[in-house]
């Protein structure tokens, strides 16, 4: 980085919507890939999959109607800015992830690259919407909130409720769909993992 940068640089207005678009529309392109390939994943988008298999209901409705309860926990928690755009987030996930179909079918492939294409593009897309104070809300928001009340890790919070739906998972699908699908996990957790770096990313 130059020294003669400032050490940071606010977003306008116009930077949030594209940066926040381009993540919506990515995080959409992998959950299409993903539930094409007949795969889960974790978090509320993997709660909304499981019932959408389970009740062949759109994701996108189910993926909207899961989240509402969170956000009053994201006002309370993060604030009317975040709260907003994770709303607006989660509806326009919803919307495209019931339109894509429309136009896109995904043909045949192999559910360990399925995995790895979700994983790598909705990890992109999530990367995008944190630099822009954005998220897809959900068990996330219940995490900082455990963390801020009790002191256990966020983190460790959210490892323990993808276990847990991954393990409701292994109990009704077959174990290499779960198997295909924690790669899928791992893929897109270590993309966020070694990106999401405050120390490397100046604007804000």
């Amino acid at each position: 980085m130059r020294k003669d940068l400032p050490n940071s640089v606010e977003h306008t207005p116009l930077d949030d919507v594209q940066g926040l678009g381009i993540g919506i529309f990515l995080c959409g392109i992998g959950v299409h890939i993903l539930t094409s390939a007949g795969l889960i994943t974790g978090q509320t988008a993997g709660i909304a999959v499981i019932i959408s298999y389970l009740s062949g209901w759109s994701f996108g409705v189910v993926f909207f109607i899961v989240n509402l309860p969170f956000y009053l926990l994201a006002y309370r928690r993060l604030g009317a800015e975040f709260t907003f755009k994770s709303l607006l987030s989660v509806t326009l996930l919803s919307v495209i992830t019931s339109v894509l179909p429309m136009g896109w079918t995904v043909g045949d492939m192999a559910p360990g690259v399925a995995a790895v294409v979700f994983g790598t593009t909705v990890g992109i897309g999530l990367l995008a919407m944190f630099r822009h104070n954005g998220s897809l809300g959900g068990l996330g928001v219940v995490a900082l909130l455990v963390q801020d009340t009790t002191g256990f890790k966020a983190g460790y919070v959210q490892l323990i409720a993808d276990a847990v739906i991954f393990a409701i998972g292994f109990l009704l699908f077959p174990p290499t769909v779960i198997l295909w699908s924690l790669l899928g996990a791992v893929v897109l957790n270590l993309t966020i993992a070694f990106n999401h770096r405050r120390d490397r990313y100046i604007a804000t």
